[in-house]
């Protein structure tokens, strides 16, 4: 049975059948909880590395919330290269029309095994048994799970995606993309005012990237309607704050957040449903990534699923890193001219100068040939490698779905969860010298895979070409239009750029407000 009270209580807030889950499951997940917490301090020795010395109270919320101090502290306590702990879920077999019973709750100890080092780098990067989309699915919950759609794919349906997206990314039809996206661009500089104004770097520019990510990834429609794009980076955001500790570990509660996820999921598919439909209903064919996907003749939950997922994963880190691109280039000016010069030596060297675009440099831009934006900008490509390195607070994360492995002879049980995160490499003062300091001009590490920014091994970034691109063109622009500098929300300037916060896994930007960037015509 369950408390009386307590469902009383909670159909204050909620529908009966999501009270009664929250009437049943609460009073379970805190009487599991206990016995979990008793047992976790029963563990057996095996041969496997230290457990983390910390209570599961200890443990689970640091794990969310600032995932960058709890990894540290864990090696710190531990004093060994790889530790383990137990991260515990409380499931529910039973449907949300139908009420719980007590046999329906179910509990889950999920043991997570964390690895540093070049050895361990080596193997995870290359072990095959260990599985990136299980690893996310448990450890992140950061993407819409929608089962069929952006989870629970079989194998031929990832890989089918894989091979869109690198149909997507086809030299041809990048060309044919950039006078879209520099279009896109501008338009965006049209609500930043003019000489004087006041920008939040890591607010516009993320909002820019995902308008140019729509364009890359979705239908010209979509990107051509500024309210939807609006809509969905909205949704998207939503998405992101709803993603708690508490909607990870029982994902099959009905919290506020829970239920806030869900509605935006539903909310984010009918938007990319009702593209494909007007589209297959018009007749009329465009040259975007839609149109591929439809000419390929694939179902409508692998369309659905490849532009809901990709923008969401494509529009997170390309946004953060722009953002952090501007933000290190106000305060280092020496690079910004470096910058500068290299994007107008590449529009007198490749730009077709016409009479009606001589004087715009949009659109001497649009005309700029896709192999001279990816060979011809070495002083770009440095500040963009050099901020995926200090700016991106990422952990990796993997589950054995094969048999038992081993990774640099720690042993990784069948079924347990493996996360590397690249704060190993980094932020190694001994490859990577004054770690924090931004400097595009560094050596590459000598180390094996000793770095880490667009993946490594077996798992490298698929959407790195279309990401490079859309930051260039942004950058480009801001270049070409902006002079810049670091304020703070008085107008003061900023005497150095802030550090990135790898405890925020998903922007690592400053407190809102506290870094701002004045422009000014150039």
């Amino acid at each position: 049975m369950y408390p009386l009270g307590l469902l009383t209580i909670v159909q204050h807030f909620e529908t009966r059948d999501a009270a009664l889950k929250l009437a049943i499951g609460l009073p379970s997940i805190v009487l599991l909880a206990l016995l979990f917490s008793w047992a976790s301090a029963r563990k057996d020795q095996d041969e496997g590395p230290p457990f983390l010395p910390l209570s599961i109270w200890e443990t689970v919320w640091p794990f969310f919330t600032s995932r960058h101090d709890f990894l540290r502290r864990g090696f710190e306590l531990t004093r060994h290269p790889a530790f383990r702990f137990k991260l515990l879920q409380v499931g529910c077999t039973s449907h949300y029309h139908t009420p719980p019973r007590s046999t329906d709750i179910c509990l889950w100890q999920h043991t997570v095994v964390v690895v540093s080092q070049e050895h361990a780098r080596a193997d995870f990067f290359a072990c095959r048994g260990l599985d990136i989309h299980e690893g996310f699915k448990v450890l992140s919950g950061a993407i819409p799970m929608l089962p069929g759609v952006t989870s629970d794919l079989q194998t031929r349906r990832i890989n089918l995606i894989h091979r869109r997206l690198a149909a997507a990314q086809g030299g041809d039809h990048l060309q044919r993309l950039v006078p879209f996206i520099v279009q896109d661009i501008r338009q965006g500089f049209c609500s930043w005012g003019s000489t004087g104004s006041l920008i939040d770097p890591f607010t516009r520019i993320p909002a820019l990237l995902f308008q140019t990510t729509v364009r890359c990834l979705g239908s010209h429609e979509l990107a051509d309607d500024g309210a939807t794009v609006a809509r969905l980076l909205s949704l998207y955001d939503t998405l992101d704050r709803s993603t708690t500790p508490l909607s990870v570990l029982l994902p099959w509660l009905p919290s506020p957040s829970m239920l806030a996820k869900l509605r935006a999921s539903k909310q984010v598919y009918d938007i990319v449903d009702g593209a494909i439909r007007a589209r297959v209903a018009s007749g009329v064919s465009r040259d975007d990534t839609l149109q591929i996907l439809l000419d390929h003749g694939d179902e409508k939950m692998v369309i659905v699923g490849f532009i809901m997922g990709l923008l969401v994963a494509g529009a997170r880190s390309t946004g953060t890193t722009a953002s952090w691109i501007v933000t290190f280039l106000a305060g280092h000016p020496e690079w910004r001219r470096k910058v500068r010069d290299e994007i107008h030596a590449l529009l007198s060297l490749y730009a077709a100068t016409t009479a009606h675009c001589a004087n715009d440099p949009a659109e001497l831009l649009a005309t700029v040939p896709l192999e001279a934006f990816e060979q011809c900008m070495p002083a770009t490509d440095a500040v963009i490698r050099e901020t995926l390195r200090i700016a991106q607070p990422h952990t990796a994360m993997r589950r054995n779905v094969g048999p038992d492995t081993y990774i640099a002879g720690t042993r990784i049980p069948s079924g347990a969860y493996v996360v590397y995160p690249f704060s190993d490499i980094h932020l190694d003062p001994r490859l990577y010298p004054d770690p924090w300091r931004f400097d595009p001009s560094r050596p590459e590490s000598k180390s094996n895979i000793g770095y880490v920014g667009w993946g490594g091994g077996r798992t490298v970034c698929l959407g790195q070409r279309i990401a490079k691109l859309q930051i260039k063109l942004v950058l480009s622009m801001f270049l070409l239009h902006y002079d810049f500098d670091l304020v703070d929300q008085d107008e003061h300037p900023l005497g150095n750029v802030p550090r990135p916060n790898w405890n925020d896994h998903l922007t690592c930007k400053p407190p809102s407000g506290s870094c701002l960037v004045r422009l000014a015509k150039q």
